[in-house]
Protein backbone atom coordinates (compact mmCIF):
# COMPACT_ATOMS: atom_id res chain seq x y z
CA UNK A 1 0.00 0.00 0.00
CA UNK A 2 1.01 4.04 -0.71
CA UNK A 3 2.81 5.05 2.11
CA UNK A 4 0.39 8.01 2.36
CA UNK A 5 -2.72 5.37 1.50
CA UNK A 6 -1.59 3.97 4.62
CA UNK A 7 -1.16 7.53 7.32
CA UNK A 8 -5.05 8.25 6.15
CA UNK A 9 -6.01 5.05 7.75
CA UNK A 10 -3.38 5.60 10.74
CA UNK A 11 -4.90 8.66 11.39
CA UNK A 12 -8.19 7.83 11.08
CA UNK A 13 -7.73 4.78 13.53
CA UNK A 14 -6.34 6.88 16.28
CA UNK A 15 -8.54 9.51 16.19
CA UNK A 16 -11.31 7.22 16.98
CA UNK A 17 -9.24 5.49 19.80
CA UNK A 18 -8.69 8.99 20.99
CA UNK A 19 -5.15 8.10 21.39
CA UNK A 20 -2.01 10.16 22.22
CA UNK A 21 1.02 8.63 20.45
CA UNK A 22 3.33 11.43 20.93
CA UNK A 23 2.88 12.34 24.72
CA UNK A 24 6.55 13.13 24.94
CA UNK A 25 8.53 15.48 23.00
CA UNK A 26 10.72 12.91 21.80
CA UNK A 27 7.90 11.14 20.31
CA UNK A 28 6.66 13.91 19.12
CA UNK A 29 9.65 14.57 16.69
CA UNK A 30 10.33 10.92 15.73
CA UNK A 31 6.14 11.09 14.52
CA UNK A 32 7.20 14.58 12.28
CA UNK A 33 10.27 13.17 10.47
CA UNK A 34 8.62 9.81 10.28
CA UNK A 35 5.85 11.51 8.51
CA UNK A 36 7.83 13.92 6.37
CA UNK A 37 10.74 11.15 5.42
CA UNK A 38 7.98 9.20 3.78
CA UNK A 39 4.65 11.49 2.92
CA UNK A 40 6.28 14.43 1.93
CA UNK A 41 4.22 17.78 2.33
CA UNK A 42 1.29 15.53 1.74
CA UNK A 43 1.76 13.95 5.17
CA UNK A 44 1.33 16.75 6.97
CA UNK A 45 -2.61 17.42 7.46
CA UNK A 46 -2.29 13.82 9.03
CA UNK A 47 0.65 14.95 10.91
CA UNK A 48 -1.35 17.83 12.66
CA UNK A 49 -4.20 15.81 13.17
CA UNK A 50 -2.27 13.04 15.29
CA UNK A 51 -0.35 15.70 17.11
CA UNK A 52 -4.30 17.34 17.91
CA UNK A 53 -4.74 14.44 20.63
CA UNK A 54 -2.06 15.67 22.77
CA UNK A 55 -3.01 18.10 25.81
CA UNK A 56 -0.21 19.81 24.37
CA UNK A 57 -1.05 20.77 21.18
CA UNK A 58 -0.15 23.92 19.34
CA UNK A 59 -1.15 24.14 15.60
CA UNK A 60 1.51 26.88 15.15
CA UNK A 61 4.45 24.40 16.92
CA UNK A 62 3.41 21.84 15.17
CA UNK A 63 3.05 23.25 11.56
CA UNK A 64 6.90 24.48 12.09
CA UNK A 65 8.27 21.75 13.45
CA UNK A 66 7.03 19.80 10.10
CA UNK A 67 7.96 22.22 7.62
CA UNK A 68 12.00 22.09 9.38
CA UNK A 69 11.23 17.93 9.24
CA UNK A 70 10.37 18.69 5.41
CA UNK A 71 13.65 20.44 5.09
CA UNK A 72 16.44 18.52 7.00
CA UNK A 73 15.12 14.96 6.67
CA UNK A 74 15.97 11.87 8.36
CA UNK A 75 16.14 9.25 6.16
CA UNK A 76 16.63 6.64 9.11
CA UNK A 77 13.36 7.34 10.27
CA UNK A 78 10.50 5.72 8.31
CA UNK A 79 6.57 5.63 8.14
CA UNK A 80 6.66 2.54 10.64
CA UNK A 81 7.67 4.47 13.43
CA UNK A 82 4.34 5.98 13.33
CA UNK A 83 2.76 2.62 13.26
CA UNK A 84 4.93 1.36 16.53
CA UNK A 85 3.96 4.48 18.47
CA UNK A 86 0.48 3.80 17.48
CA UNK A 87 0.58 0.06 19.11
CA UNK A 88 2.55 1.42 22.20
CA UNK A 89 -1.06 3.06 22.49
CA UNK A 90 -3.14 0.46 22.05
CA UNK A 91 -3.87 1.09 18.40
CA UNK A 92 -3.13 -1.94 16.47
CA UNK A 93 -3.99 -1.54 12.63
CA UNK A 94 -5.10 -5.08 10.58
CA UNK A 95 -2.78 -5.62 7.40
CA UNK A 96 -1.57 -7.94 5.00
CA UNK A 97 1.84 -7.77 4.74
CA UNK A 98 4.53 -5.49 6.91
CA UNK A 99 7.13 -3.05 4.76
CA UNK A 100 10.56 -3.11 4.94
CA UNK A 101 10.96 0.15 6.03
CA UNK A 102 10.18 -0.14 9.98
CA UNK A 103 12.52 1.41 12.73
CA UNK A 104 12.90 1.66 16.07
CA UNK A 105 13.63 -1.84 17.05
CA UNK A 106 10.61 -3.16 14.75
CA UNK A 107 11.74 -4.83 11.72
CA UNK A 108 8.63 -4.40 9.96
CA UNK A 109 6.03 -2.28 11.66
CA UNK A 110 2.75 -2.77 10.48
CA UNK A 111 1.07 -0.64 8.01
CA UNK A 112 -2.83 -1.42 7.34
CA UNK A 113 -4.58 -2.74 4.20
CA UNK A 114 -7.72 -1.72 5.38
CA UNK A 115 -9.46 0.69 7.62
CA UNK A 116 -8.98 0.37 11.05
CA UNK A 117 -12.34 1.62 11.54
CA UNK A 118 -14.26 -0.49 9.29
CA UNK A 119 -12.42 -3.78 10.61
CA UNK A 120 -13.25 -2.39 14.24
CA UNK A 121 -16.90 -2.07 13.11
CA UNK A 122 -17.57 -5.21 11.73
CA UNK A 123 -15.58 -7.29 14.34
CA UNK A 124 -16.70 -5.84 17.08
CA UNK A 125 -20.74 -4.90 15.72
CA UNK A 126 -22.18 -8.14 17.19
CA UNK A 127 -20.66 -6.68 20.63
CA UNK A 128 -22.23 -3.25 20.12
CA UNK A 129 -25.83 -4.22 19.27
CA UNK A 130 -27.40 -5.70 23.02
CA UNK A 131 -28.47 -8.88 23.70
CA UNK A 132 -32.29 -7.34 24.18
CA UNK A 133 -33.60 -5.13 22.08
CA UNK A 134 -33.63 -1.81 23.42
CA UNK A 135 -36.90 -0.19 23.82
CA UNK A 136 -38.56 2.67 20.77
CA UNK A 137 -41.27 5.23 21.84
CA UNK A 138 -44.67 4.50 21.63
CA UNK A 139 -45.94 4.99 17.98
CA UNK A 140 -49.43 5.80 18.88
CA UNK A 141 -48.98 8.77 21.22
CA UNK A 142 -50.33 11.98 19.52
CA UNK A 143 -47.93 14.83 19.63
CA UNK A 144 -48.74 18.21 18.89
CA UNK A 145 -47.78 20.17 15.93
CA UNK A 146 -45.39 19.77 14.11
CA UNK A 147 -43.95 17.49 15.89
CA UNK A 148 -46.38 14.72 14.43
CA UNK A 149 -45.56 15.96 10.71
CA UNK A 150 -41.77 15.56 11.43
CA UNK A 151 -41.62 12.38 12.90
CA UNK A 152 -44.03 10.80 9.55
CA UNK A 153 -41.15 11.75 7.33
CA UNK A 154 -39.31 8.52 8.86
CA UNK A 155 -39.45 5.34 8.32
CA UNK A 156 -39.09 2.72 10.71
CA UNK A 157 -39.80 3.28 14.97
CA UNK A 158 -36.56 4.58 15.67
CA UNK A 159 -36.11 7.40 12.86
CA UNK A 160 -39.30 8.20 14.37
CA UNK A 161 -37.85 8.25 17.68
CA UNK A 162 -34.73 10.45 16.47
CA UNK A 163 -36.91 13.03 14.75
CA UNK A 164 -39.03 13.20 17.57
CA UNK A 165 -35.61 13.95 19.70
CA UNK A 166 -34.18 16.09 17.31
CA UNK A 167 -37.51 18.25 16.24
CA UNK A 168 -37.66 19.23 20.14
CA UNK A 169 -34.16 19.88 20.57
CA UNK A 170 -34.18 22.19 17.91
CA UNK A 171 -37.33 23.62 18.20
CA UNK A 172 -36.35 23.77 22.51
CA UNK A 173 -33.18 25.68 21.40
CA UNK A 174 -35.21 28.26 19.63
CA UNK A 175 -37.30 29.03 22.77
CA UNK A 176 -34.07 29.77 24.54
CA UNK A 177 -34.82 32.31 27.67
CA UNK A 178 -38.44 32.45 26.64
CA UNK A 179 -39.90 29.52 28.44
CA UNK A 180 -38.79 27.77 31.54
CA UNK A 181 -40.02 25.38 34.63
CA UNK A 182 -38.69 25.41 38.21
CA UNK A 183 -36.73 22.90 38.85
CA UNK A 184 -34.53 22.16 42.24
CA UNK A 185 -34.88 25.68 42.81
CA UNK A 186 -33.31 26.78 39.28
CA UNK A 187 -35.17 27.87 36.06
CA UNK A 188 -34.80 25.48 33.74
CA UNK A 189 -34.83 26.44 29.94
CA UNK A 190 -36.14 23.69 27.30
CA UNK A 191 -31.90 23.58 26.10
CA UNK A 192 -31.17 19.81 25.32
CA UNK A 193 -27.62 17.64 25.03
CA UNK A 194 -29.29 15.37 22.25
CA UNK A 195 -26.46 12.89 21.12
CA UNK A 196 -28.16 9.62 18.78
CA UNK A 197 -25.26 6.50 18.06
CA UNK A 198 -25.53 4.69 15.40
CA UNK A 199 -23.50 1.93 13.34
CA UNK A 200 -22.90 3.49 9.78
CA UNK A 201 -25.86 3.50 7.46
CA UNK A 202 -28.38 2.92 10.08
CA UNK A 203 -31.02 5.76 9.44
CA UNK A 204 -29.42 8.45 12.10
CA UNK A 205 -28.68 10.82 8.73
CA UNK A 206 -32.60 11.95 8.68
CA UNK A 207 -31.13 14.19 11.51
CA UNK A 208 -29.96 16.50 9.19
CA UNK A 209 -33.57 17.66 8.11
CA UNK A 210 -33.82 18.83 11.22
CA UNK A 211 -31.00 20.90 11.42
CA UNK A 212 -33.14 23.09 8.46
CA UNK A 213 -35.62 23.81 11.10
CA UNK A 214 -33.46 26.41 12.43
CA UNK A 215 -31.83 27.97 9.07
CA UNK A 216 -34.85 30.41 8.35
CA UNK A 217 -33.83 31.97 12.55
CA UNK A 218 -29.98 31.59 11.50
CA UNK A 219 -30.11 33.57 8.25
CA UNK A 220 -32.33 36.06 9.68
CA UNK A 221 -29.77 37.02 12.37
CA UNK A 222 -26.83 36.77 10.00
CA UNK A 223 -28.85 38.95 7.58
CA UNK A 224 -29.19 41.56 10.44
CA UNK A 225 -25.51 41.03 11.02
CA UNK A 226 -24.57 41.67 7.59
CA UNK A 227 -26.87 44.78 7.11
CA UNK A 228 -25.07 45.93 10.72
CA UNK A 229 -21.74 45.04 9.11
CA UNK A 230 -22.13 47.22 5.94
CA UNK A 231 -23.31 50.02 7.88
CA UNK A 232 -20.49 49.67 10.20
CA UNK A 233 -17.84 49.80 7.00
CA UNK A 234 -19.40 52.74 5.81
CA UNK A 235 -19.17 54.57 9.55
CA UNK A 236 -15.24 53.31 9.82
CA UNK A 237 -14.42 54.62 6.19
CA UNK A 238 -16.09 58.42 7.22
CA UNK A 239 -14.20 58.23 10.15
CA UNK A 240 -10.76 57.55 8.38
CA UNK A 241 -11.15 60.38 6.29
CA UNK A 242 -11.64 62.74 9.29
CA UNK A 243 -7.83 62.73 9.85
CA UNK A 244 -7.71 65.74 13.15
CA UNK A 245 -11.24 66.09 13.45
CA UNK A 246 -11.28 61.89 14.57
CA UNK A 247 -10.84 63.27 18.33
CA UNK A 248 -14.25 65.15 18.37
CA UNK A 249 -16.10 62.00 16.89
CA UNK A 250 -16.69 58.78 18.80
CA UNK A 251 -15.15 55.61 17.03
CA UNK A 252 -17.47 52.97 15.60
CA UNK A 253 -17.84 50.00 16.87
CA UNK A 254 -17.77 46.71 15.32
CA UNK A 255 -20.94 44.85 15.77
CA UNK A 256 -21.17 41.58 17.41
CA UNK A 257 -21.28 38.38 15.43
CA UNK A 258 -24.32 37.30 15.90
CA UNK A 259 -25.35 33.62 14.49
CA UNK A 260 -28.01 31.23 15.68
CA UNK A 261 -26.42 27.90 14.28
CA UNK A 262 -22.61 27.67 15.77
CA UNK A 263 -20.35 25.48 13.99
CA UNK A 264 -18.92 22.21 15.59
CA UNK A 265 -16.12 22.67 13.46
CA UNK A 266 -14.31 25.33 16.11
CA UNK A 267 -12.59 25.75 18.81
CA UNK A 268 -13.54 25.48 22.86
CA UNK A 269 -12.25 29.33 22.68
CA UNK A 270 -14.55 29.98 19.18
CA UNK A 271 -17.59 28.41 20.88
CA UNK A 272 -17.15 30.46 23.20
CA UNK A 273 -17.08 33.64 21.59
CA UNK A 274 -19.68 32.59 19.27
CA UNK A 275 -22.16 32.10 22.55
CA UNK A 276 -20.72 35.26 23.56
CA UNK A 277 -21.51 37.45 20.60
CA UNK A 278 -25.24 35.64 20.36
CA UNK A 279 -26.19 36.69 24.29
CA UNK A 280 -25.34 32.90 25.58
CA UNK A 281 -27.92 31.47 22.90
CA UNK A 282 -27.45 29.08 19.99
CA UNK A 283 -27.28 25.79 18.99
CA UNK A 284 -24.52 23.61 18.17
CA UNK A 285 -25.90 20.38 15.04
CA UNK A 286 -23.67 18.01 14.03
CA UNK A 287 -23.95 14.47 12.13
CA UNK A 288 -20.94 13.68 12.48
CA UNK A 289 -19.56 13.76 16.14
CA UNK A 290 -16.15 13.14 15.02
CA UNK A 291 -16.14 16.91 13.83
CA UNK A 292 -16.37 18.45 17.21
CA UNK A 293 -13.54 15.66 18.58
CA UNK A 294 -11.40 16.38 16.12
CA UNK A 295 -11.59 20.38 15.75
CA UNK A 296 -11.78 20.81 19.11
CA UNK A 297 -8.30 19.12 19.94
CA UNK A 298 -6.64 19.90 22.94
CA UNK A 299 -9.18 22.18 23.69
CA UNK A 300 -11.17 19.77 24.74
CA UNK A 301 -11.30 20.85 28.35
CA UNK A 302 -13.09 24.03 27.09
CA UNK A 303 -15.57 22.02 25.24
CA UNK A 304 -16.43 19.72 28.33
CA UNK A 305 -16.59 23.06 30.78
CA UNK A 306 -18.97 24.86 28.75
CA UNK A 307 -21.41 22.11 27.75
CA UNK A 308 -21.34 21.00 31.71
CA UNK A 309 -22.09 24.84 32.66
CA UNK A 310 -24.46 25.09 29.28
CA UNK A 311 -26.31 22.41 30.28
CA UNK A 312 -27.15 24.30 33.88
CA UNK A 313 -27.51 27.85 32.17
CA UNK A 314 -23.91 29.12 34.10
CA UNK A 315 -21.95 32.00 33.53
CA UNK A 316 -19.55 31.64 31.09
CA UNK A 317 -16.28 33.88 31.00
CA UNK A 318 -12.52 34.26 29.50
CA UNK A 319 -9.49 36.43 29.21
CA UNK A 320 -8.15 37.11 25.62
CA UNK A 321 -4.54 38.01 26.11
CA UNK A 322 -3.57 39.47 23.25
CA UNK A 323 -5.93 42.75 23.98
CA UNK A 324 -6.61 41.77 27.74
CA UNK A 325 -10.35 41.35 27.03
CA UNK A 326 -12.94 40.39 29.64
CA UNK A 327 -15.54 38.65 28.29
CA UNK A 328 -18.55 37.10 30.30
CA UNK A 329 -22.27 35.98 29.85
CA UNK A 330 -24.50 35.43 32.69
CA UNK A 331 -26.62 33.20 31.35
CA UNK A 332 -26.24 30.34 28.60
CA UNK A 333 -28.66 28.96 26.57
CA UNK A 334 -27.03 26.63 24.27
CA UNK A 335 -28.16 23.35 23.14
CA UNK A 336 -26.51 20.46 20.90
CA UNK A 337 -27.17 17.79 18.65
CA UNK A 338 -25.39 15.47 17.68
CA UNK A 339 -25.18 12.04 15.87
CA UNK A 340 -22.15 9.62 15.58
CA UNK A 341 -21.30 5.90 15.50
CA UNK A 342 -19.90 4.35 18.21
CA UNK A 343 -16.39 4.58 18.07
CA UNK A 344 -17.10 8.29 18.16
CA UNK A 345 -18.66 8.49 21.36
CA UNK A 346 -15.28 7.87 23.68
CA UNK A 347 -13.41 10.68 22.03
CA UNK A 348 -15.88 13.28 22.78
CA UNK A 349 -17.22 11.82 26.17
CA UNK A 350 -14.01 9.93 27.56
CA UNK A 351 -15.38 8.73 30.69
CA UNK A 352 -18.75 9.02 32.84
CA UNK A 353 -17.45 10.42 35.63
CA UNK A 354 -16.63 14.04 34.36
CA UNK A 355 -20.40 14.76 34.13
CA UNK A 356 -20.48 15.37 30.41
CA UNK A 357 -22.34 12.19 29.93
CA UNK A 358 -25.02 12.48 32.38
CA UNK A 359 -25.92 15.65 30.83
CA UNK A 360 -26.69 14.04 27.51
CA UNK A 361 -29.97 12.46 26.63
CA UNK A 362 -28.71 9.36 24.39
CA UNK A 363 -30.58 7.51 21.61
CA UNK A 364 -29.10 4.12 20.13
CA UNK A 365 -30.70 3.15 16.99
CA UNK A 366 -30.25 -0.80 16.04
CA UNK A 367 -28.24 -1.42 13.15
CA UNK A 368 -30.29 -2.16 9.92
CA UNK A 369 -30.33 -6.14 9.08
CA UNK A 370 -32.55 -6.13 5.80
CA UNK A 371 -32.98 -3.54 2.57
CA UNK A 372 -35.23 -0.83 2.51
CA UNK A 373 -36.82 0.49 -0.46
CA UNK A 374 -35.96 4.35 -0.95
CA UNK A 375 -38.79 4.76 -3.91
CA UNK A 376 -41.77 4.54 -2.21
CA UNK A 377 -41.92 8.46 -1.21
CA UNK A 378 -44.00 9.88 -4.25
CA UNK A 379 -40.90 11.87 -5.55
CA UNK A 380 -41.20 14.23 -2.26
CA UNK A 381 -37.69 16.56 -1.51
CA UNK A 382 -38.00 16.07 2.41
CA UNK A 383 -35.93 18.91 2.51
CA UNK A 384 -38.41 21.43 0.84
CA UNK A 385 -40.65 19.63 3.46
CA UNK A 386 -38.66 20.92 6.41
CA UNK A 387 -37.76 24.66 5.42
CA UNK A 388 -41.34 25.09 5.00
CA UNK A 389 -41.53 24.02 8.24
CA UNK A 390 -38.44 25.97 9.81
CA UNK A 391 -40.31 29.29 7.94
CA UNK A 392 -43.65 28.69 9.89
CA UNK A 393 -41.97 28.01 12.98
CA UNK A 394 -39.65 30.95 12.33
CA UNK A 395 -42.87 33.14 12.33
CA UNK A 396 -44.59 31.47 15.50
CA UNK A 397 -41.63 31.92 17.33
CA UNK A 398 -41.69 35.46 17.23
CA UNK A 399 -45.45 35.25 19.06
CA UNK A 400 -43.50 33.74 22.00
CA UNK A 401 -40.81 36.07 22.01
CA UNK A 402 -43.41 38.84 21.64
CA UNK A 403 -45.66 38.21 24.57
CA UNK A 404 -42.70 37.44 27.48
CA UNK A 405 -41.47 34.39 29.22
CA UNK A 406 -43.52 31.20 29.80
CA UNK A 407 -43.18 29.25 33.40
CA UNK A 408 -44.67 25.27 33.24
CA UNK A 409 -45.99 24.08 36.41
CA UNK A 410 -46.87 20.73 37.15
CA UNK A 411 -49.94 20.23 39.25
CA UNK A 412 -49.33 18.18 42.68
CA UNK A 413 -51.17 15.11 40.70
CA UNK A 414 -47.98 15.57 38.06
CA UNK A 415 -45.40 15.95 40.72
CA UNK A 416 -46.29 13.54 43.01
CA UNK A 417 -46.16 10.63 39.87
CA UNK A 418 -42.62 12.38 38.35
CA UNK A 419 -41.22 11.25 41.41
CA UNK A 420 -42.44 8.21 41.81
CA UNK A 421 -41.28 7.08 38.67
CA UNK A 422 -37.70 8.77 39.09
CA UNK A 423 -37.59 7.40 42.94
CA UNK A 424 -37.87 4.02 40.82
CA UNK A 425 -35.79 4.84 38.44
CA UNK A 426 -33.15 5.71 40.56
CA UNK A 427 -33.57 1.92 42.36
CA UNK A 428 -33.42 0.10 39.71
CA UNK A 429 -30.06 1.92 38.17
CA UNK A 430 -28.54 1.46 41.43
CA UNK A 431 -29.86 -2.86 41.36
CA UNK A 432 -28.35 -2.48 38.05
CA UNK A 433 -25.22 -0.31 37.62
CA UNK A 434 -24.18 0.33 41.03
CA UNK A 435 -23.52 3.91 41.32
CA UNK A 436 -22.24 5.03 37.80
CA UNK A 437 -26.10 5.94 36.59
CA UNK A 438 -26.80 7.80 39.31
CA UNK A 439 -26.09 11.19 37.76
CA UNK A 440 -27.74 10.42 34.84
CA UNK A 441 -31.21 9.34 36.22
CA UNK A 442 -30.77 12.46 38.34
CA UNK A 443 -30.55 14.58 35.12
CA UNK A 444 -33.03 12.73 33.02
CA UNK A 445 -35.67 13.83 34.94
CA UNK A 446 -34.39 17.60 34.34
CA UNK A 447 -34.30 16.87 30.42
CA UNK A 448 -37.96 15.13 30.66
CA UNK A 449 -38.54 18.49 31.97
CA UNK A 450 -37.48 20.58 29.37
CA UNK A 451 -38.94 18.03 26.76
CA UNK A 452 -42.08 18.87 28.39
CA UNK A 453 -41.79 22.94 28.23
CA UNK A 454 -41.23 22.28 24.48
CA UNK A 455 -44.51 19.90 24.16
CA UNK A 456 -46.41 22.36 26.25
CA UNK A 457 -45.44 25.11 24.54
CA UNK A 458 -46.33 23.77 21.16
CA UNK A 459 -50.17 22.49 22.27
CA UNK A 460 -50.75 25.54 23.68
CA UNK A 461 -49.77 27.10 20.03
CA UNK A 462 -52.42 25.15 18.24
CA UNK A 463 -55.30 26.56 19.58
CA UNK A 464 -53.89 30.14 17.20
CA UNK A 465 -53.39 32.91 19.94
CA UNK A 466 -51.30 31.78 22.56
CA UNK A 467 -52.50 33.75 25.31
CA UNK A 468 -55.73 32.75 24.46
CA UNK A 469 -54.93 28.59 25.31
CA UNK A 470 -56.44 27.02 27.99
CA UNK A 471 -53.57 26.05 29.14
CA UNK A 472 -52.05 29.67 29.49
CA UNK A 473 -52.76 32.22 32.44
CA UNK A 474 -51.27 35.40 33.25
CA UNK A 475 -48.86 35.63 36.22
CA UNK A 476 -50.60 35.51 39.26
CA UNK A 477 -48.27 38.68 40.42
CA UNK A 478 -49.20 40.73 37.55
CA UNK A 479 -50.37 44.09 38.42
CA UNK A 480 -54.29 44.34 38.18
CA UNK A 481 -53.14 47.72 36.24
CA UNK A 482 -51.16 45.45 33.73
CA UNK A 483 -54.19 43.08 33.58
CA UNK A 484 -56.50 45.77 32.50
CA UNK A 485 -54.35 47.09 30.06
CA UNK A 486 -53.61 43.69 28.22
CA UNK A 487 -49.72 44.69 29.27
CA UNK A 488 -48.52 41.15 30.50
CA UNK A 489 -45.01 39.71 29.96
CA UNK A 490 -45.09 37.02 32.60
CA UNK A 491 -47.42 33.44 32.02
CA UNK A 492 -48.13 30.59 33.47
CA UNK A 493 -47.89 27.52 31.06
CA UNK A 494 -49.63 24.14 32.05
CA UNK A 495 -49.20 20.89 30.44
CA UNK A 496 -52.08 18.15 29.02
CA UNK A 497 -52.46 15.44 30.69
CA UNK A 498 -52.24 13.29 27.63
CA UNK A 499 -48.73 15.63 26.88
CA UNK A 500 -47.43 14.81 30.06
CA UNK A 501 -48.11 11.28 30.39
CA UNK A 502 -46.52 10.87 26.98
CA UNK A 503 -43.23 12.65 27.92
CA UNK A 504 -43.23 11.20 31.04
CA UNK A 505 -42.90 7.70 29.07
CA UNK A 506 -40.03 8.43 27.09
CA UNK A 507 -38.15 8.27 30.51
CA UNK A 508 -38.00 4.39 30.32
CA UNK A 509 -36.95 4.21 26.79
CA UNK A 510 -34.10 6.90 27.32
CA UNK A 511 -32.78 5.77 30.75
CA UNK A 512 -32.04 1.68 28.77
CA UNK A 513 -30.41 3.58 25.66
CA UNK A 514 -28.35 5.41 28.57
CA UNK A 515 -27.03 2.36 29.88
CA UNK A 516 -26.10 0.61 26.75
CA UNK A 517 -23.93 3.60 25.90
CA UNK A 518 -22.60 3.37 28.89
CA UNK A 519 -21.30 -0.01 28.07
CA UNK A 520 -18.86 1.78 25.09
CA UNK A 521 -17.07 4.02 27.77
CA UNK A 522 -13.88 2.68 30.11
CA UNK A 523 -15.18 1.27 33.11
CA UNK A 524 -15.51 2.69 36.47
CA UNK A 525 -17.12 0.81 39.30
CA UNK A 526 -18.95 -2.31 37.06
CA UNK A 527 -17.28 -4.19 34.17
CA UNK A 528 -18.34 -2.11 30.93
CA UNK A 529 -19.83 -4.81 28.98
CA UNK A 530 -23.77 -5.22 29.14
CA UNK A 531 -25.43 -2.87 31.15
CA UNK A 532 -27.94 -2.48 29.37
CA UNK A 533 -28.96 -5.82 29.08
CA UNK A 534 -27.70 -6.27 32.99
CA UNK A 535 -30.54 -3.88 33.40
CA UNK A 536 -33.23 -5.35 31.47
CA UNK A 537 -32.25 -8.92 33.20
CA UNK A 538 -32.57 -7.25 37.11
CA UNK A 539 -35.67 -5.45 36.02
CA UNK A 540 -37.57 -8.76 34.63
CA UNK A 541 -37.00 -10.10 38.10
CA UNK A 542 -39.49 -10.31 40.57
CA UNK A 543 -38.90 -8.56 43.55
CA UNK A 544 -37.98 -11.73 45.61
CA UNK A 545 -36.40 -14.46 43.56
CA UNK A 546 -34.17 -17.63 43.25
CA UNK A 547 -30.49 -17.56 41.85
CA UNK A 548 -32.19 -20.60 39.72
CA UNK A 549 -34.54 -18.21 37.96
CA UNK A 550 -32.48 -15.29 37.76
CA UNK A 551 -29.87 -17.88 35.49
CA UNK A 552 -32.67 -19.24 33.80
CA UNK A 553 -33.97 -15.65 32.80
CA UNK A 554 -30.36 -15.09 31.84
CA UNK A 555 -30.35 -18.10 29.75
CA UNK A 556 -33.76 -17.00 27.62
CA UNK A 557 -32.01 -13.48 27.05
CA UNK A 558 -28.89 -14.74 25.40
CA UNK A 559 -26.31 -13.54 28.58
CA UNK A 560 -24.00 -16.74 29.22
CA UNK A 561 -25.02 -17.90 32.97
CA UNK A 562 -21.41 -17.33 34.18
CA UNK A 563 -21.79 -13.82 33.54
CA UNK A 564 -25.07 -13.80 34.82
CA UNK A 565 -23.63 -15.34 38.40
CA UNK A 566 -20.60 -12.61 38.16
CA UNK A 567 -23.48 -9.66 38.37
CA UNK A 568 -25.56 -11.39 41.13
CA UNK A 569 -22.52 -12.13 43.08
CA UNK A 570 -21.26 -8.04 42.76
CA UNK A 571 -24.87 -7.22 43.36
CA UNK A 572 -25.05 -8.92 46.68
CA UNK A 573 -21.72 -7.45 47.31
CA UNK A 574 -22.59 -3.91 46.97
CA UNK A 575 -25.89 -3.99 48.89
CA UNK A 576 -27.87 -3.90 45.47
CA UNK A 577 -29.89 -7.31 46.26
CA UNK A 578 -30.19 -9.10 49.75
CA UNK A 579 -29.95 -12.76 50.35
CA UNK A 580 -32.81 -13.45 52.30
CA UNK A 581 -32.12 -17.15 53.00
CA UNK A 582 -28.36 -18.09 52.45
CA UNK A 583 -29.71 -20.33 49.86
CA UNK A 584 -29.96 -18.87 46.39
CA UNK A 585 -32.71 -16.77 47.67
CA UNK A 586 -33.01 -12.98 46.95
CA UNK A 587 -34.63 -9.77 47.05
CA UNK A 588 -34.44 -6.35 46.12
CA UNK A 589 -34.08 -3.63 48.52
CA UNK A 590 -36.62 -0.56 48.00
CA UNK A 591 -34.16 1.85 49.05
CA UNK A 592 -30.21 2.48 47.67
CA UNK A 593 -27.86 1.88 50.54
Amino acid sequence: MEPLSSLHLLAEAVRNAGADIAPTYQEYIQLAFAIATDCGEAGRHDFLSLCSLSSKYDQRAADKLFSNALKTGRNDVHLGTAFHLAELCGVKIQHEAAPAIGTLGTQSSPLSSTSHTRAREEESASGIEPLSPLPTFDEHLHWPYPLNRIMSCGTSLAQYDVLLLGAITVLGASMGKHVRCSYGGKMMSPCLQTFVVALPASGKGVLSLVRLLAEPIHDEIRGQVDESMACYRREKAKYDTLGKERGKTETPVMPLNKMFLISGNNTGTGILQNLMDSDGTGLICESEADTISTAIGSEYGHWSDTMRKAFDHDRLSYNRRTDHEYREVKKTYLSVLLSGTPSQVKPLIPTAENGLFSRQVFYYMPAIHHWQNQFDRNDSDLEDTFKALGMEWKDKLKTIVMNGIFTLHLTDGQKDEFNRLFSRLFVRSGLANGNEMSSSVARLAINICRIMEVVAMLRAMEQGEITASPYVSPDPHTATDNLKDHIVSRWNLLIASDDFHAVLSLAESLYRHTTHILSFLPNTEVTSRGNADRDALVDSMEEEFTRASFLQKAEAMGIKPETASTWLKRMQKHGLVESVDGKGTYHKPTQRG
